[in-house]
């Protein structure tokens, strides 16, 4: 694995190569738990593809059921819709999301799905194009990858 990959626990069920996922963060369950340094290693609200699993046994863990499975994790950009004036690969902005309540707009969905944390900077890297559909309110936008 790449020097980026980092071991760590997930839920057996989700421990499949390609699944990404959010990281939500500890529950209180994971208090005393002597695996937890290896299952809390990665940062919140991260957003990680699994890209291998190791092949140890499961663990027994409290919170998912038939345990948790070692697996290899990279982070993986965030691809968001941002104002296309604030789009400039390389540069580092302070996301938020789009703004808008026009359900019969055919991008809503898309502009409204959960990603990143509002106002945490972020690296733009990469401008991925241009997004498919028209914005009801004729907002311009591109379609970026952030990290």
């Amino acid at each position: 694995m790449d020097e980026d990959t980092i071991v760590t626990l997930i839920g057996v069920r989700m421990a499949k190569p390609g699944v990404e996922f959010i990281f939500k963060g500890k529950s209180r369950d994971c208090n005393g738990c002597n695996l937890k340094s290896t299952c809390l290693n990665l940062e919140e609200e991260g957003h990680y593809k699994i890209v291998g699993i190791r092949n140890a046994a499961p663990l027994d863990c409290s919170i998912h059921d038939g345990g948790v499975q070692a697996v290899d994790v990279v982070e993986v950009p965030w691809k968001v819709f941002i104002e296309s004036s604030k789009a400039y690969e390389g540069s580092t902005i302070t996301y938020e999301p789009v703004d808008c309540n026009e359900k019969d707009c055919e991008m809503f969905e898309i502009c409204q799905h959960p990603g990143p944390v509002p106002a945490r900077k972020y690296k733009i890297l990469k401008i991925a194009g241009e997004p498919d559909g028209e914005c009801i309110r004729d907002m311009s936008f591109k379609v970026v990858e952030m990290k």
